[in-house]
């Protein structure tokens, strides 16, 4: 979201503003800092301390972040209140007492980047050492911090020396609870993201044997993260993920054999001593071993990890993978010997009957698809739905009218995410004659079951056969600003009048229950459609029946006014 500075107040809702505000003049930003030419850092004291970075553009802020955990809107009340802070002379919010304007300029304060580069160039070698040392001895997180950064110019990496440092930031973020808090994850992002950043410059250097050491014990050491820390924000998620793409990349490069065997061998490891069971990346150490196959005993070791797999979600996952391990090495028969036994696996099924449609084998499709029906109509009824679409593709391939409206019917009435147009198949199959009886049909069947889905259909088959009265009929039963509008497109020809004062009613109604900006502008939507319909005249009327009833409600006047 894009903010003028000279118009954020009239875009940011009134409860914010307020509570923003507030917050400004209470002193809670206790640290404000121009970073560099137009980018901003503010620390805002609440409940927490929370950090506020801006970035301005042609008086615009065109970025803006807070670490709150607020996500119910665009803005916080933080970010208002460093709004507010970098606004005050303009909106003359430091008046002396007086109440009159100082007119003593203020000497612009040097941006941080400035004065850093200014620094710099004064200290010493020595100085700047001797700096470095001192708080390495008496300042954890600037320690981890440091080594973080330039650890990898050390002589002495390996996996141990990466872990070490890794483990040091999240035990130094846990303290003596022992437990790392969503304010203390942001240290941990801070401090370990360099790790990542240094392991892709190895890539891009050849320097593989650092990516694997970074890699592997980012995985190790976030995985068991996990038992101590808030990960509500996904922040340990994205080192893993990082982890994992790292390593992926580095098996598609042109790496020494030593190398390969080693990571090989660890996936293998980490597999049987379980270190990522439970996560994704206990069956993704298995993929990445599968890029690193010279030779058929190499695959034999990986599908015998895959048979010791648990868990119906991963036996799934497991089987399918091992079936395209043994299509890569081993022979036809013990292939289709594999597939015959793990059939009711869906991603199995789904792929033989793939192949057996493209081949018009389309007895072996039926037969599948009718197995895959028996098998999961109990426990997996949206499968189900998979399988009868086949018999419809089979059903037209072979233009069989009677079979293309069974299963057209079927899955017309009972199917949330169609992959063809049921209703237009139905139609193009049925002869003219019968076509409203059957629809008239659907219509009762479907009707005393009373399930949102089922009502959706219907009113579905009213837009596609034009049945305007009947679609009005079903508005009526379920009014709401929302269903009106949902239907105005099909209804204005004939009922605008109608929902005109439709609209008006929910209208008076919404506003004297919801106060707020948001609520005011939904409201003033709602009034422009209305004279979208033709009802100006009404829209009108109520404008000035909101200003005499609520003149109080500033943020209504001002939205009123844009209507």
């Amino acid at each position: 979201m894009q903010i003028p500075l000279t118009e954020f107040e009239q875009l940011i809702d009134e409860k914010i503003l307020k509570r923003g505000i507030s917050y400004f003049k209470a002193g809670a930003i206790t640290d404000f800092l121009e970073i560099s030419a137009g980018e901003y850092e503010a620390v805002v004291s609440g409940t927490n301390e929370y950090i506020v970075k801006l970035e301005v553009s042609n008086n615009t802020i065109v970025g803006h972040n807070c670490d709150c955990p607020y996500d119910m809107g665009p803005v916080c009340k933080h970010v208002v209140a460093v709004i507010f802070h970098l606004q005050q002379d303009e909106l003359e919010l430091n008046l002396p007492p007086s109440g009159k304007s100082s007119k003593k300029t203020k000497k612009k304060t040097k941006s941080v980047s400035q004065q850093v580069r200014e620094l710099l160039k004064a200290i010493s070698h020595q100085e700047l050492m001797d700096f470095v040392k001192e708080n390495s001895q008496k300042d954890k997180k600037f320690r981890n911090y440091f080594l973080a950064s330039f650890g990898h110019l050390s002589q002495n990496q390996s996996k141990e020396f990466y872990q070490k440092q890794i483990h040091s930031i999240l035990q130094t973020a846990a303290g003596r609870e022992g437990w790392i808090g969503w304010t203390d994850m942001k240290y941990v992002v801070n401090t370990t993201t360099p790790f990542i950043e240094n392991a892709e410059k190895y890539l891009v250097n050849n320097n593989f044997e650092n990516v694997f050491f970074i890699s592997t014990a980012l995985l190790e050491e976030m995985t068991e993260a996990f038992q101590y820390g808030d990960d509500s924000n996904g922040d340990l998620g994205f080192f893993i993920e990082s982890a994992m793409e790292l390593l992926s990349k580095l098996v598609q490069s042109e790496i020494p054999i030593s190398l390969k065997q080693e990571i090989f061998e660890y996936c293998i490891t980490s597999f049987k001593q379980k270190l990522f069971e439970g996560w994704d990346w206990h069956l993704g150490m298995l993929h990445i071993a599968c890029d690193l196959i010279e030779k058929e005993s190499d695959a034999d070791i990986i599908m015998n990890c895959l048979d010791t797999v648990t868990g119906s979600y991963q036996i799934e996952q497991a089987q399918s993978f091992k079936l395209d391990l043994l299509r890569r090495f081993k022979d036809e028969k013990e292939v289709e010997a594999y597939i015959n036994k793990h059939i009711s696996n869906s991603s199995i099924r789904t792929k033989e009957i793939e192949k057996a449609f493209k081949a018009k084998d389309f007895e072996r499709v039926v037969k599948l698809s009718m197995d895959g029906i028996t098998c999961d109509e109990k426990d997996k009824p949206g499968l189900v739905k998979v399988w009868y679409n086949w018999l419809l593709k089979v059903a037209q391939a072979k233009k069989d009218t009677a079979k293309i409206i069974k299963y057209s019917r079927f899955l017309f009435i009972d199917n949330s995410y169609p992959e063809q147009d049921y209703y237009q198949i139905l139609k193009d199959n049925i002869e003219e004659e019968n076509w409203q009886a059957f629809l008239e049909e659907i219509i009762k069947e479907i009707t005393p079951k009373q399930r949102w889905a089922y009502t959706e259909l219907i009113r579905k088959i009213y837009i596609r056969e034009e049945w305007w009265d009947r679609l009005f009929l079903m508005l009526k039963q379920n009014l709401s600003m929302e269903n009106i509008q949902h239907n105005e497109q099909y209804l204005a020809k004939d009922y605008s009048a109608e929902l005109i004062e439709m609209y008006s009613e929910r209208i008076i109604n919404y506003v004297e229950k919801f106060v707020g900006r948001k609520h005011y502008q939904t409201a003033c939507r709602y009034l422009r459609r209305m004279k979208k319909l033709g009802g100006n005249d009404r829209v009108i009327e109520l404008i000035e029946l909101f200003r005499k009833q609520y003149p109080q409600r500033k943020a209504l006047m001002d939205e009123l006014t844009r209507v």
